[in-house]
């Protein structure tokens, strides 16, 4: 038989392995990037509340810190992140179920998602930037709290949220795309270093 040649009776076809067998898109290099569309939340209630919100398709936010925000730009060393908010809310006992999310608690963007404390004894409230359900916090974090400055958007993100459906886009388009966020922080740096 001769392999690699169609069209003929006796003609054996030998399939490429499958790592050679698909385009590669160089552009795209995490999942986060090739599923997720980012906009970004500044100053969300005090300066340099700086975070990054990755739109999915099926209208889901993930709620990352923004490369802005102190505590990645000054790369702090986080050793504690916990979700209990105030004395009467912990977003870690977030129960919901079913297509409606039933029983989630309701955020607004200025809502508090956890507190961070890092080994400088500073402190810093992560919100939720969107309006919506909550539908999980990373309670990762919890335990490898290191995550949330070395993989920010992916295995460190704070929370997802399922904003309402008929303004997800609203919401989305009152945030910063990346080409803003670009701008607002030449502009920001600018006056940073015209103070100093």
């Amino acid at each position: 038989m001769e392999a690699g040649v169609l069209g003929t009776r006796q003609t054996e076809y030998i399939a490429p392995p499958i790592e050679k067998s698909g385009e590669k898109h160089e552009e795209y290099s995490t999942v986060t990037e090739r599923y997720y569309t980012p906009r970004f939340a500044v100053n969300v209630v005090e300066k340099e509340d700086d975070f990054c919100v990755l739109f999915h398709s099926n209208k889901i936010c993930v709620i990352t810190l923004a490369p802005s925000h102190p505590i990645l730009r000054l790369k702090k060393e986080v050793v504690d992140i916990s979700f209990q908010v105030s004395t009467k809310v912990d977003r870690s006992q977030n129960k919901v179920s079913g297509k409606g999310k039933k029983g989630a608690q309701i955020l607004h963007p200025n809502s508090a998602l956890c507190i961070v404390k890092c080994s400088d004894n500073s402190k810093y409230t992560l919100y939720s930037c969107v309006q919506g359900k909550l539908v999980e916090v990373n309670e990762n974090l919890m335990e490898k709290p290191s995550l949330l400055v070395s993989k920010p958007s992916s295995s460190g993100y704070i929370a997802i949220i399922l904003p309402n459906l008929l303004k997800s886009k609203q919401q989305k388009d009152e945030l910063l795309t990346p080409e803003k966020y670009e701008e607002y922080l030449l502009t920001h740096n600018s006056a940073c270093e015209s103070k100093e």
